[in-house]
């Protein structure tokens, strides 16, 4: 009869019966299967052996690596020990037909981790940079209450102011003026998107509006260079025979010999950096003229500051008085967010929208040299 069959009809046989006959019982059944159970245990462990040795062997064909220092040596003897020392409690259970799993523990590393491991944030967002001057910082600025700006320009005169011949008459001057109209007109754009970005995106609320302002000025700049130059004086100086800063130094002359005074000259920043690379002669190293001189950074002509303009196109330049060219604003730059614009209160988007109805207005065009540094005969 099985061990479990003997266990089970001993368990019917104790039913009512006292606590010394039940205590006798046991003693005699165990006394009887002693060898028996013995028998049992040692199948039991026999079997695990032989499991443990086959994941070894398995082990070792994969040449897994211990981690602490020996135990590749020792992986056969004193592996198998360890684990069935750690898992005694659970070797102890095993019957036939249950299986048992033991796994070799090992180092910990990042893989272990599911999902993304902690981070530090910084929601101040790396923006692309703005331009560095704008055609607003160069010139003067006239507020209207309507859409069209419009001032006096002399244009010709007749007659002369003389010196008369005694008992003649005094000689006669007349003047003509042309009015000029500058009508503004909207600047503008806008960016739109959902509350969900702006709630999970919390840099999203300070980003928007530098970003527009940005981009606002870039188009203006672009915008109000179209305008100067059309409106300003075509160069005729080249670049033969002389160098930039030489080119650049006669434009001033020639706007000093019309009376106007040159207050700013404007050029791209490779012209700018290519200037200080002036030489005194083919191979003779460099040297600016004694006029030009650079003070914090800024390169200056006779004192005149020369200013480093992206919006201004390769190889060109504009030299001249800029106080007599005007922004003229009719409505200010303005940024205004709606979330019921459109779609937005049923779609849950915003809207950030900016915007500026201004205009330029190039008063005296004589005052303002547009030139090209690569011009020849």
């Amino acid at each position: 009869m099985e061990l479990k069959e003997q266990l089970e009809a001993l368990t019917l046989k104790l039913e009512g019966k006292s606590k010394d006959e039940v205590k006798n019982a046991i003693e005699a059944f165990e006394t009887k299967n002693k060898e028996v159970i013995a028998n049992e245990v040692k199948a039991v462990k026999d079997e695990l052996e032989t499991q443990l040795k086959a994941v070894q062997e398995h082990a070792d064909k994969l040449d897994v690596k211990l981690q602490e220092k020996g135990k590749k040596e020792a992986a056969g003897g004193d592996a198998i020990k360890g684990l069935i020392t750690e898992n005694f409690d659970t070797i102890s259970n095993v019957r036939k037909g249950k299986a048992i799993e033991v796994k070799t523990v090992g180092n910990m590393v990042l893989a272990n981790l599911s999902g993304d491991e902690p981070r530090d944030y910084n929601f101040d967002v790396v923006m692309l940079p703005n331009q560095k001057a704008n055609v607003s910082d160069l010139v003067g600025n006239v507020a209207i209450s309507g859409g069209t700006y419009t001032f006096t320009r002399e244009t010709t005169s007749e007659g002369s102011i003389s010196t008369p011949s005694e008992g003649t008459a005094k000689s006669q001057i007349d003047y003509d003026f042309l009015n000029v109209d500058v009508a503004t007109d909207f600047i503008a754009g806008f960016a739109r998107y959902s509350k969900k970005m702006k709630n999970n995106l919390p840099y999203l609320e300070s980003f928007i509006p530098r970003a527009l302002r940005r981009d606002y000025a870039k188009a203006e700049n672009a915008n109000f260079y179209a305008v100067l130059i059309a409106a300003a004086t075509a160069s005729t100086e080249i670049i033969t025979g002389q160098n930039k800063v030489e080119m650049l130094i006669s434009e001033i002359a020639k706007l000093d010999g019309l009376d106007r005074d040159t207050n700013a000259i404007v050029v791209t920043p490779a012209d700018y950096w290519d200037m200080l690379l002036t030489e005194k002669s083919t191979g003779a190293g460099y040297g600016l003229p004694g006029v030009v001189t650079q003070d914090g950074g800024v390169l200056r002509i006779n004192g005149i500051p020369v200013v480093k303009a992206t919006w201004v196109a390769a190889n060109k330049y504009l030299v001249g008085d800029w106080s007599r060219i005007n922004k003229v604003t009719t409505e200010g730059l303005s940024l205004d967010f709606s979330e019921e614009e459109g779609t937005n209160f049923v779609a849950n988007n915003i809207t950030a929208r900016i915007e500026a109805q201004v205009a330029l207005a190039v008063e005296e065009p004589l005052s303002l040299v547009y030139g090209d540094f690569t011009a020849t005969a």
